[in-house]
């Protein structure tokens, strides 16, 4: 008896253990305070997180380039002017916009209903783009297991390049007139105007057009699927399913790794690069004495450290705001603002000293210009900087560093990339979703990969290039311009203020004259920036070819898509609304009942029942004394 006693005790608890994990949500730790969607684990966690999905790929391969072509150390006087009165100011209001209500980029647009659809441009943007980040994460995978051989494959010339290949630069100088060939052994000095390179490919270029990506000829030439480019997209589609199949709770844990060894990394290159022969040149031409601070009187110069400030902090793409809306209530944003923001202009800077220091030996080995090996984008990423590599001792070695760092900065752009999806969704339909999150994360990495095949194609290259062209540009100036016109005109500066206030304490007039400065007025001027960006638009191309009139049409069909959302929710809003056009207009600009603080505990007195409702409580009284008098009736 004894025993079936011990046996049924046994039972009894396991199948209350079976029950609670049938019925408790996973994604959802006992300490959060809010039980229903989650909170971060710890503040360490978002703030990595965060960093994590600012810093990106545009710090290391776009800035750099930025700061070289604009005048050296002219560039960062604009860039953190620029960082300050637009960078900052807009991060801390997407961050405080979206821990207020602890909702994603669609449903957080209660605040303004008729802007709604500004929601669902962001999620569509971040969905695109998440596509085509995917494709560069693979890019940086195949590159990463290619360095696993000694010599690396792209080091010479061997049997998969053709005749236009070359391990030596050929270049000529034009010395009074005369084209003298190969100008470096005749111990003389070419201006870098005067330098005139021949039309020969490194074998870093040919591996990366005949072996990587075997690129074709346009975008009208689709050709097979590359395969292991295709693997390699679905490797980095199981990795972020896995780092992201609790939410928060199991990314945050990874980005402790993600987030924190690209700077052991950059450090890393950066030690070994400031020791090599010719470094210092190529840091004199990042931002040394090479400095033009004359550029600091042309338009372009500002124009470049506005449009860098603001996509390197991912304004606009709504990760902000959802990363935002896991943390508690009163956390301190303000904060988090500045430490973020500020991390993510260092690593810019950091990593350009890292990046030049190695192509300043790349070009002192070729007794070249630094200027003439310097590349943005793709080109330096995948082209000049496996070239410099290359020319290293242990050159693997540097090589597995530079492309696992690439890997883990990609990684964390992506981790929030999908997380803005899921949560998107899990917002809508929260009974269908929440005990779901898991299978709906591993199906959007799975759509994320279909959509991402065609970018493996043999045309692939120009499908990103499209993409990266069209709509990750100035589709998301128009929807952070929306975004401020709708918070700081429409639903009102001061009561946004007011909410802040709620979540930080009251602050004094003179700590919010500064945010309401760069809120309602200097923020605003990215219109300017958006029309220049409209006038000096140039079709988009790779490689020197030129996309067909089918495809720039496409990229165009692209941006209509999700900018069409925007007036398209704004006139169903006003439709749905009841009464004369002026009443319905001021109800699809007015808070709906739904915006408020997530829980009941935060909302105080602004946004209690008997406030935010009082028509409801009203139809709510008459049904009590309805049912009151009924009673006493009987």
């Amino acid at each position: 008896s004894t025993v079936l006693r011990c046996l049924s005790v046994i039972l009894i608890k396991n199948t209350i253990n079976t029950k609670h994990m049938i019925h408790s949500d996973p994604h959802v730790d006992d300490g959060d305070e809010n039980t229903e969607r989650g909170n971060w684990a710890s503040k360490r966690e978002y703030i990595l997180s965060t960093i994590g999905y600012a810093v990106g790929l545009g710090n290391i391969w776009r800035f750099p380039y930025l700061a070289y072509k604009n005048g050296g150390g002219a560039f960062l006087i604009p860039y953190f002017v620029m960082l300050v009165v637009t960078g900052i100011p807009l991060f801390f209001l997407e961050s405080a916009f979206g821990q207020f209500c602890s909702q994603g980029p669609i449903n957080i647009w209660r605040a303004v209903p008729i802007l709604q659809g500004v929601g669902i441009a962001m999620v569509l943007v971040t969905l695109i783009v998440s596509i085509y980040y995917n494709v560069i994460i693979a890019y940086s995978l195949y590159y990463m297991f290619a360095s696993f051989q000694s010599p690396l494959p792209w080091s010479s010339c061997l049997s998969w390049a053709d005749s236009n290949c070359s391990s030596t630069p050929r270049v000529s100088c034009n010395v009074s007139g005369v084209l003298v060939a190969n100008w470096t052994q005749y111990n003389i000095t070419c201006p870098e105007t005067d330098v005139i390179t021949d039309p020969v490919q490194s074998p870093s270029e040919q591996y990366w057009d005949r072996v990587a990506l075997q690129r074709s000829s346009g975008l009208d030439e689709t050709g097979p699927v590359v395969w292991h480019l295709a693997l390699c997209l679905l490797l980095s589609s199981i990795l972020v399913a896995a780092a992201l199949i609790r939410g928060i709770k199991s990314s945050g844990k990874v980005v402790y790794f993600t987030a924190t060894f690209p700077y052991v990394v950059i450090l890393i290159l950066l030690i070994r690069g400031v020791t090599l022969e010719g470094a210092g040149d190529g840091i004199q031409f990042y931002i040394g004495s090479q400095s033009n601070l004359t550029k600091l009187y042309e338009a372009q110069i500002w124009k470049d450290a506005a449009t860098q400030t603001f996509y390197s902090l991912s304004i606009g793409w709504g990760g902000v705001m959802t990363l935002a809306s896991y943390n508690s209530f009163h956390n301190n944003m303000f904060k988090d603002a500045f430490v973020v923001t500020l991390t993510n202009a260092g690593t810019s800077v950091l990593a350009g000293f890292a990046i030049f220091s190695i192509l300043g030996h790349m070009a002192h080995i070729y007794q070249m210009p630094v200027g003439q090996v310097v590349k943005e984008g793709f080109g330096l990423a995948f082209i000049a900087y496996p070239d410099a590599m290359s020319k290293l001792p242990i050159s693997p070695l540097w090589s597995v560093l530079f492309f696992f760092m690439l890997l883990t900065v990609g990684l964390d752009s992506q981790f929030a990339g999908i997380e803005v999806i899921v949560t998107c969704l899990l917002d809508a339909f929260p009974k269908i979703f929440k005990h779901k999150r898991a299978l709906l994360t591993t199906s959007a990495c799975a759509i994320v990969y279909l959509l991402g095949l065609p970018c493996v194609t043999q045309a692939g290259i120009y499908w990103v290039t499209l993409v990266d062209q069209f709509v990750a540009s100035w589709v998301l100036l128009v929807l952070a311009l929306l975004e401020i016109i709708g918070i700081c005109y429409i639903y009102g500066g001061n009561r946004f203020i007011k909410d802040i206030e709620m979540m930080l304490g009251s602050k004094s007039f003179a700590f919010w004259l500064w945010w309401r400065v760069c809120w309602f007025f200097i923020s605003p001027s990215i219109i300017v920036i958006l029309v220049w960006s409209l006038m000096t638009f140039k079709p988009p191309f790779y490689g020197g070819v030129q996309f067909p009139v089918w495809g720039l049409a496409l990229g165009w069909c692209m941006v209509v898509f999700i900018l069409l959302w925007i007036p398209v929710v704004a006139v169903y809003k006003l439709m749905k609304a009841q009464g004369s056009p002026w009443k319905r207009l001021k109800t699809s600009c007015s808070p709906s009942k739904d915006w408020h603080p997530y829980l009941d505990v935060h909302r105080g007195e602004r946004y209690s029942e008997e406030r935010c409702c009082p028509m409801r409580n009203r139809e709510n009284k008459q049904e009590v004394n309805v049912n009151v008098i009924s009673s006493s009736w009987l």
